[in-house]
């Protein structure tokens, strides 16, 4: 049972693959209910690309993936499912299709190389019509096309290349194959022209995945009818929507969705996509006051790298693919029938129609300042979206939804097991060490500012060439913009784009930006960006892109195109800079550079943690919270391991300069991060750690990157992880096991319960109710093994405790945990009071109850002597603990209380 049906009280992530079907997810419900989640949490479930291990590469949304056991065995799982009280919530991917091969998989896709521009789906894709002579470029040959020449042929009618078969042109079958070529619509090229030349947006860098155009009426509609008839059927409980700055309009979006999922459902009950009750019935909250890869082969959706080239030498089709994103959500606000549409259908600055009810034109804000009553028809459902925020930065509170995934959720914990003093210490034994220059690893900010200059000059050359062409005739039409070169505009736009702290800005032609801070990190960016030219008049192009990225310079199509693609640009970068290449540079700390991470200052306080907590309860209460996902760079207990080198800095500084001497590396800065990754596992698996340290430096791109790989040095690489991790014996290990696992052990076992406990809706990855120390590639490529028989004892036995105890207790207390429920700290007393971080959750009018309790910086606390007289005032009553049975009243004493565990969750009996 919920405090109220439509929002879950947590749900558990399976990662479906033909490993993994619905048939071998449904033998698993048993287990997961008897684990205490309320909802499944499924990855992709159309059909993708074959053999796919994660489904995020969608080939036709009309289908349930039949290698799963398609649309009878998704409705089977939903019936067992529900027979177990459990829900179904699935992950949406509106962003982007696979481009694959063969590429008559994507019938979409297959009709536009076919017939051109003029095709009735060329308006599903985002393709620069102007460019490339009207033709589509196809990065896919693994040379040159001179070079590539022979291995093209003519079979069945179509053209092949390797595993590639590309239709033809209506009346070009006979011809040679020189004039056959210059006659397709499409043109095939060495995939390293991808860089520069590529004329239709892509998932960050990914050419293999070929973004839609969601915002198109007709193509929202075909994209998304399978999905609405599973929610209508009731198969479908709630959406995960994966990346939704990649979108055109993420606000009309979520709007056009939230519409079509209460039409699909009409219950009749109001809603606004957070699966709570309408305002006044515990449910929706006020809006918040407050708050890329160089070259490619980039990460796709489940962290898995696409070489440039397989063995045969030609471009490898994707295994798998990036993440998409979208959501559906809540009826905050009245969007406009038609999407915030113009009435026409305008040719945009790619030749593009737009349709009157295109999310990209004008949105018009509705009068009641944006809590506008519900559409007619049913209840949304929950969704969430996966927006990666900066540590600041909040929601927009116009969005219809519920929540994040829960990345923010994942620092804020992560945050509070780092000791700030050990951190500082820290950074200076690694720069003593691996002495990187400042930005090259050796200063977070300066090492970011690097790696975007790097990213938006060469992996982003195409999308930025693509805005200059759009603000160049944006300045053409306009007497009051000319005389702007395309060389000024690109520098600004590069400029502005690098300066940019958040993924993206939200602004669209002819309304306000969706919050004041978007307009002022523009106006910021400007002023930096106009240091790039030496002559003041020429810098006024600073404030033309500003003020084109804001939607201030026209209504026209161009207009429209440059605010949209420059967001989506934004956002790529922001990604492959920062995830993708500056985390792997700056490794001080690895736990620290996390999804949506700031390395820079990953230490949160108390403090912070409690105002975080109160200001998700008040704001987003049934927001998600994730401590592992399948794109988490590092498990959450491998990265509890890690930041507890923060405790003991100096220990650490001496022993991996001892393991280096033993074992050289090609260099400090590999040595550094090679031990910690191996640090974070526990042992020196060479299967995990080689592809995992390999991946690494490739990312880093210091020495060899994805693209222009060094041999050499990564023979290297792999010859020091065999000599060095994966060689240690069984006393380095317990050596390293002495300082690390008892500080790892509380740093585990309290994110998990913070994790479970706090305001939000906790997402349970496969497998992390147990110990789990893992790293994104390969690890997340395994099939799930829910409910698999493991012997545990110590941390291992104690988390699946822990787990269950507190699931169990949400799925009995929702009250306690849901909307309309309390949170409130609890503030120990005593000389080591700043080790204990506890608060209570409440019912409505403050009934019942449940405290948490865990320890942070437990090596710190037992150096300090341990707890000593340091006690926890309790709330009136006697509590007992779920965990040992333990029972306290009054003002208990943590050395007591936490004899036996770190951590104590209370109920008052």
């Amino acid at each position: 049972m919920t405090a109220d049906p439509g929002t879950p009280t947590a749900t558990y992530r399976l990662q479906l693959q033909p490993a993994f079907p619905f048939a071998a997810a449904e033998r698993a419900v048993p287990y997961l209910a008897s684990l205490g989640v309320s909802h499944l949490h499924l990855s992709p479930v159309l059909e993708a690309v074959p053999g796919s291990t994660h489904g995020y590469d969608v080939v036709d949304h009309s289908a349930v993936r039949a290698e799963l056991g398609g649309v009878e065995g998704l409705r089977s799982l939903a019936r067992t499912a529900r027979a177990h009280g459990l829900g179904l919530i699935v992950d949406v991917v509106p962003n982007h299709m696979a481009a694959p091969a063969p590429e008559r998989l994507n019938a979409p896709l297959w009709d536009v190389l076919r017939n051109g521009s003029k095709s009735p789906h060329a308006r599903w894709f985002d393709i620069d019509w102007r460019a490339q002579d009207g033709k589509v470029l196809l990065p896919v040959l693994g040379g040159p096309l001179g070079e590539e020449w022979q291995r093209l042929r003519i079979e069945d009618g179509t053209l092949r290349y390797y595993d590639h078969v590309f239709p033809l042109r209506p009346g070009t079958e006979g011809l040679p194959l020189p004039a056959l070529l210059d006659a397709q619509w499409y043109r095939l090229g060495w995939w390293r022209l991808a860089r520069t030349e590529l004329n239709y947006r892509r998932f960050f860098t990914i050419s293999e995945l070929i973004a839609v155009r969601v915002e198109d009426p007709e193509v929202f509609r075909a994209t998304h009818a399978t999905l609405l008839e599973l929610v209508r059927e009731g198969v479908v409980d709630g959406l995960r929507i994966d990346h939704p700055d990649g979108l055109a309009d993420p606000e009309g979006y979520l709007r056009r969705l939230d519409r079509a999922v209460r039409a699909a459902t009409g219950d009749g009950r109001g809603g606004d996509g957070r699966g709570t009750t309408p305002e006044g019935e515990g449910g929706r909250r006020t809006a918040p006051e407050d708050g890329g890869g160089r070259g490619t082969a980039p990460e796709d959706e489940g962290g898995q790298r696409r070489t440039p080239e397989d063995e045969s030498g030609r471009r490898a089709a994707p295994e798998d693919g990036g993440h998409g994103a979208a959501s559906d959500g809540g009826g905050r606000r009245t969007a406009p029938e038609d999407g915030g549409g113009r009435g026409t259908a305008p040719e945009d600055g790619d030749g593009q129609r737009r349709t009157p009810e295109d999310e990209s034109s004008r949105r018009t804000a509705p009068e009641d300042g944006g809590r506008g009553a519900a559409p007619e028809g049913g209840g949304g459902r929950w969704t969430v979206v996966e927006k990666i925020l900066a540590r600041d930065e909040p929601l927009p509170a116009s969005w219809p939804v519920a929540g994040t995934t829960g990345y923010d959720a994942l620092h804020h914990i992560d945050g509070l097991f780092v000791d700030p003093d050990g951190l500082e210490k820290l950074t200076a034994l690694y720069r003593a060490f691996a002495a990187p220059p400042a930005d090259l690893g050796g200063d977070w900010a300066a090492t970011v500012r690097r790696a975007a200059r790097e990213v938006v000059t060469h992996e982003l050359a195409a999308e930025v060439a693509r805005l200059t062409r759009t603000a160049s005739r944006i300045c053409a039409a306009d007497v009051r913009l000319r005389d702007h070169a395309p060389w000024a505009l690109r520098t600004a736009i590069r400029e502005v784009l690098v300066r940019l702290p958040v993924y993206r800005p939200y602004a669209s032609v002819g309304t306000p930006p969706a919050t004041d801070a978007d307009a002022v990190l523009l106006r910021s960016a400007a002023a930096g960006a106009r240091e790039a030219f030496t002559v003041p008049l020429e810098a006024r192009v600073v404030e033309v892109v500003r003020d084109a990225a804001l939607g201030r310079l026209g209504d026209g199509p161009d207009h429209r195109d440059f605010c949209a693609r420059f967001a989506q640009t934004a956002a790529a970068l922001r990604a492959k800079s920062v995830e993708d290449t500056a985390f792997y540079r700056y490794t001080p700390l690895l736990s620290a550079g996390e999804v949506g991470g700031d390395p820079g200052r990953p230490a949160v306080t108390p403090e912070e943690f409690h105002a975080f907590a109160a200001r998700r309860l008040r704001d987003w209460p049934a927001s998600g919270t994730v401590l592992s996902t399948h794109d988490t760079k590092r498990s959450a207990d491998a990265r509890a391991r890690v930041t507890a080198l923060t405790e003991c800095p100096a220990w650490w500084g001496r022993t991996v300069a001892e393991l280096t001497r033993s074992a050289p590396a090609p260099d400090p800065h590999l040595a550094w991060t090679a031990w910690q990754t191996a640090l974070a596992l526990g042992h020196g698996d060479a299967e995990r750690l080689v592809p995992a340290v390999l991946k690494g430096v490739r990312e880093a791109g210091l020495r060899t990157t994805w693209t222009e790989r060094n041999a050499a040095y990564e023979e290297e690489v792999t010859a020091f992880l065999t000599a060095g991790p994966c060689a240690a014996g069984p006393s380095v290990w317990a050596a390293i096991g002495a300082e690390v696992d008892g500080p790892a052990r509380a740093n585990a076992l309290g994110a998990a319960l913070l994790h479970l406990t706090m305001p939000g809706v906790p997402d349970v990855y496969m497998g992390t109710e147990y110990l789990w120390t893992a790293l994104v590639d390969p690890d997340n490529r395994r099939p799930p093994e829910p409910g698999a028989e493991r012997q545990a004892e110590g941390l291992a036995a104690e988390k699946p405790l822990l787990t269950r105890a507190a699931l169990r207790l949400r799925r009995e207390r929702p009250e306690w945990f849901g909307p309309g429920s309390g949170y409130a700290p609890l503030t120990a007393e005593g000389p080591t009071a700043a080790h204990c971080t506890a608060f209570v959750r409440t019912g409505a009018g403050g009934r019942g109850g449940a405290i948490t309790v865990v320890t942070r910086l437990s090596r710190r606390l037992a150096e300090a002597g341990g707890w000593g007289a340091t006690r926890l005032p309790l709330p009136p009553g006697r509590w007992r603990d779920l965990l040992t049975g333990r029972t306290a009243e009054g003002s208990a004493a943590l050395a007591e209380l936490l004899s036996r565990l770190p951590v104590a969750l209370l109920v008052r009996t």
